[in-house]
């Protein structure tokens, strides 16, 4: 028997009532679920952002190992291959546990830098150097983890949330690079200044990592929006979703496939039909990451801002990075046409020797333009393509194309910061 509703009393709507309008849905914790996406994008490159944006230290520590490129090197591989087993098996792979594994292990790891460098005193060597490496491994596999999982779950949701978590991935960059110029400013008088200020950057990073935890963990599954579309896949046959939905506090929900839905398309059929998305995804990190941050932080020369000429071009590059992510926002902005996004991928090969030129014979004020540019480019075409390219399919289709997608991103990084080496042909090393 239902109960009788009190007068004047405010019935909230259940989102997983069959009843219920999509508009009434959308409006029960989107602004929440974006914000929180927001952060968790933040978490998930905060990280390695981190190791990056403190290449000033690293490089004046192991002068004679290229930090800047070997930690790249190292990251890549591990990333990439584990995030191709993940792609591979995702209709078996528990989301929840993927992500939040994900999360403890970037918390894990940030600890782990903060230990090595208190632990041996900031001497540097090599014993130290492998450590590094091996978290930059570790950072690697999180990513995987991580990235490829929170695209997937998000693709079969609101373009918003995705476009949210994207732009939080973005701005770790920018805040990472605020933070650096904050800390670096701090303790730039002072004597081993360089050591302090990453000292307290990566305790920072720690903390907010921590804080990502509890949000996946506790917060983001109990959201309305959430639940309604996480049901809503599940009822599409997505089975990789039911231990957020029980996070949730829905335990009824029932794994099989909808007998009114034909079954999903497979990896190989989702490929053949998006393989123009796929390699706009590899080739936007190929270009981009065969100039950042190697190129910016070994091969510019020396200039009249001196020691924070890196960090000013990192900075600039992740600010910039940022703002594209939100451009396709505008609607009149955002390019959704397939042939169109392959063109403007394709043009952005004329920077290789823009770049070159510019380090060769332009001032610093050329090279601030182009690695702004490079960034803003980044950041568009990367929404533009994540966003448009689950348009038409089914939950669980939308989530295997989004591991698909950010595989093809992270194999475009493997492949960026391979080719970084070339740079140094002819200079001696």
């Amino acid at each position: 028997m239902e109960a009788a509703l009190v007068p004047g009393a405010m019935s909230v709507p259940n989102p997983l009532d069959k009843g219920i309008t999509t508009k009434l849905v959308k409006l029960q914790g989107k602004k929440t679920a974006m914000f929180v996406c927001w952060l968790l994008g933040i978490g998930c490159l905060f990280p390695w952002n981190s190791m990056l944006t403190i290449e000033d230290y690293y490089v004046n520590l192991f002068r004679d190992y290229h930090p800047s490129r070997v930690l790249t090197l190292v990251y890549q591989p591990f990333a990439f291959i584990a995030l191709a087993v993940l792609t591979y098996y995702e209709a078996k792979v528990n989301t929840r546990n993927r992500n939040l594994s994900g999360y403890i292990l970037f918390f894990v790891g940030t600890v782990a830098v903060l230990v090595l460098d208190l632990a041996t005193d900031g001497r540097g060597g090599m014993g130290t150097f492998v450590g590094l490496c091996v978290i930059s491994a570790a950072f690697g596999l999180a990513d995987a983890n991580v990235q490829g999982g929170m695209v997937g779950d998000l693709s079969y949701m609101l373009p918003e949330f995705i476009q949210s978590f994207l732009a939080g991935l973005s701005a770790s960059g920018a805040i990472t690079s605020g933070l650096r110029l904050f800390t670096k400013g701090m303790f730039d008088s002072s004597q081993n200044g360089l050591r302090k200020g990453a000292i307290l950057f990566f305790a920072i990073c720690t903390v907010y990592e921590l804080l990502c935890v509890v949000l996946y963990a506790f917060v983001f599954p109990k959201l309305p929006i959430m639940k309604y579309y996480r049901s809503k896949a599940v009822s599409e046959g997505c089975k990789t979703v039911s231990a957020n939905l029980v996070a949730g506090d829905i335990h009824n929900e029932k794994g099989g496939i909808d007998s009114n839905n034909p079954e999903r398309l497979t990896i190989n059929q989702l490929l053949t039909e998006n393989a123009d998305y796929a390699l706009d995804m590899f080739l936007i990190y190929l270009l981009s990451l065969s100039i950042f941050p190697g190129f910016l932080s070994e091969d510019t020369g020396k200039h009249n801002l001196g020691s924070w000429y890196t960090i000013v071009l990192i900075a600039m590059y992740n600010v910039w990075d940022l703002v594209g992510r939100y451009v396709p926002l505008i609607n009149c902005l955002k390019l959704e046409s397939r042939k169109g996004l392959v063109i403007a991928v394709l043009s952005r090969f004329l920077l290789i020797p823009s770049f070159y030129f510019t380090a060769k014979y332009a001032d610093q004020g050329w090279m601030i333009f182009l690695t702004s540019f490079l960034g803003l480019s980044n950041g568009y075409l990367t929404v533009c393509v994540l966003t448009s390219a689950p348009k038409g399919y089914k939950g669980p289709e939308q989530n295997a194309l989004g591991n698909i997608l950010v595989l093809f991103q992270t194999g475009g990084i493997f492949a960026g910061v391979t080719s970084d080496w070339l740079w140094l042909i002819g200079k001696g090393w």
